[in-house]
């Protein structure tokens, strides 16, 4: 028995799963305090379910807290960025390119230290104990608590950031240290601005994640708590909180995963229609397909794990901005109407003309066009049906340039919708070869997030002069299947999913970039005695 949770910056999505079986679900109010949303939701799925708090074995979450935070610029802490890379990394000093609000938030102090190594290992400059240990009073006198140690090529050779890391917490005790070679990639720039992100965000992360482990408490569920990361996969709730930037992208890949598992379809783009944006990403074997390139973050540049998403600004609440005047014309010419980007998004019970408001939306359109049926139909304004037809063309065109812009194979696809305005995708697209909507649709995330696995992922540059290839690969799967035990995998249930090797033509020899990826289901805990109402179970297992 597990509970899914979706936390979203309107509603607050959970599930009740038994094995493959959807027990009960719930939309809820998304609450400023995180915590009470969450348990409100979790109350209302085990009383749906007739469970007690006591037969749930896991929890698992999703939030966009960390990703609302960085666009909003709320809640972020001044980082001391630590960089091992002089004398050739000064070039280019960290928050480079940074958004200037952005940067002025985030920007503790920055000390270019000597260190760092070359892409074959060599050193670039002898590691200075003595600079970092002054670097690290510095911070404690400013009472700078969040920290970002980088270093040129730390993935190659993590030791120069782990002794800098190693002395400021020594000196330094409160400081919440963030290693670069923990969360990107090769990219020297890149993985230090996604450093600086994730140290900026430890704080609040850690709040966020407390919040949700006192609602646990306080339903009196003991369960770890799991929360979901970028590429569909789960991490401890302790890691979470430490890698709070490993999340960002959770929300659109547990409704990926989710729209996967409720309709069995393993390939394909889904389309997650929310109250703000709809979120198109693509199914490749069951998992989001990853970007390859590098990933915009709150206009930052950074290279850690991130679906490959468009966001498009097309939602439920999403406003059209129409000229009253117009609410009866035979027809519209395009320029006298606008759809979104700004939308209603939470308030959309007190501002949607459905629920007596006096804003146009999206979903008023919907009703109006026939193709959802919810809210009172009468409030709705008198618009002529060439005007409503010209408004729904409108948003149908917004998705097929969507899907225009995410394919990357000649020929349709088929299209999963889910998600709470879902109703706003026609049954037939442009290049879609057809429309599938699941079950539950509306909560796909939290279904995502509910039967998701653990993964882990590691990356290293090997010389197969010196190490043989059969010998490297097989070494990583074996790093990769460890980690996902160690962090509560079942051994008899992972899979290797994916093994990318990108060969180094600059680099002396047969070197490559080799990249393995290991998933594997939660380890099974003993059942307790998991229902309190035999018949409200069996009625909807049934």
């Amino acid at each position: 028995m597990r509970i899914g949770v979706d936390v979203g910056g309107t509603n607050t999505d959970a599930v009740l799963m038994d094995g493959s079986a959807i027990l009960a679900s719930t939309k809820q109010p998304t609450t400023a305090d995180v915590g009470s949303g969450v348990a409100a939701a979790i109350a209302a799925v085990l009383t749906q379910g007739g469970v007690v708090a006591q037969a749930v074995r896991s929890v698992m979450v999703g939030t966009t807290h960390f990703t609302n935070a960085l666009v909003e610029r709320k809640r972020l802490e001044p980082v001391g960025v630590l960089r091992l890379a002089s004398p050739s990394g000064e070039a280019l000093p960290p928050l480079t390119g940074w958004p200037a609000d952005l940067a002025a938030c985030v920007n503790g102090a920055i000390f270019l230290l000597p260190g760092g190594y070359e892409v074959d290992g060599r050193e670039i400059a002898p590691f200075d104990a003595a600079r970092v240990r002054a670097a690290a009073e510095a911070l404690k006198t400013r009472g700078i608590k969040a920290v970002a140690v980088t270093s040129a090529f730390a993935p190659v050779n993590a030791t120069m950031e782990e002794r800098a890391a190693a002395i400021v917490r020594e000196v330094h005790p409160d400081a919440i240290v963030t290693r670069s070679n923990a969360i990107g990639r090769i990219g020297f720039i890149e993985r230090e601005n996604a450093a600086i992100l994730n140290a900026a965000l430890s704080p609040l992360a850690a709040s966020v994640v407390g919040s949700f482990e006192r609602a646990l408490r306080d339903l009196g569920i003991a369960a770890p708590l799991y929360i979901s990361q970028n590429d569909g996969t789960l991490i401890s709730a302790t890691d979470a909180a430490t890698h709070p930037v490993l999340t960002i992208g959770s929300g659109p890949t547990n409704s990926m995963r989710g729209a996967a598992f409720l309709t069995g379809v393993q390939d394909a783009m889904v389309m997650d229609v929310g109250g703000t944006t709809t979120d198109i990403g693509v199914l490749a074997n069951g998992f989001p397909r990853e970007s390859a390139i590098a990933v915009d973050i709150g206009g930052v540049r950074t290279n850690f794990r991130m679906p490959d998403i468009l966001a498009i600004g097309l939602g439920g609440g999403t406003c059209v901005h129409l000229d009253p005047e117009l609410y009866g014309a035979r027809t519209l010419a395009g320029d006298l109407f606008r759809v979104g980007p700004d939308s209603v998004g939470y308030r959309i019970l007190e501002e949607a003309m459905l629920f007596g408001g006096n804003t146009l939306t999206t979903s008023d359109v919907a009703v109006a066009a026939g193709k959802a049926a919810f809210g009172d139909r009468g409030r709705l304004p008198a618009m002529s049906p060439a005007t409503i037809a010209t408004l729904w063309d409108r948003f149908q065109a917004m998705l097929e340039d969507g899907v225009d812009r995410m394919k990357t194979t000649r020929g349709d696809v088929t299209i999963l919708a889910v998600g709470g305005g879902s109703f706003l995708v026609a049954d037939t697209l442009k290049g879609a070869a057809r429309v599938v909507r699941p079950p539950h649709a509306a909560v796909a995330n939290a279904v995502g997030a509910a039967i998701a696995q653990v993964g882990a992922q590691a990356e290293q540059i090997v010389a197969y002069d010196h190490t043989p290839r059969a010998v490297a690969i097989e070494k990583m799967r074996a790093d990769v299947t460890a980690r996902v035990v160690a962090a509560g995998g079942d051994p008899r249930t992972i899979q290797i999913v994916e093994v990318d090797e990108v060969f180094l033509s600059y680099l002396p020899g047969r070197a490559a970039q080799l990249r393995v990826r290991a998933v594997g289901d939660l380890a099974a805990e003993p059942r307790g005695d998991a229902v309190s109402n035999p018949s409200a179970l069996a009625q909807h297992a049934h």
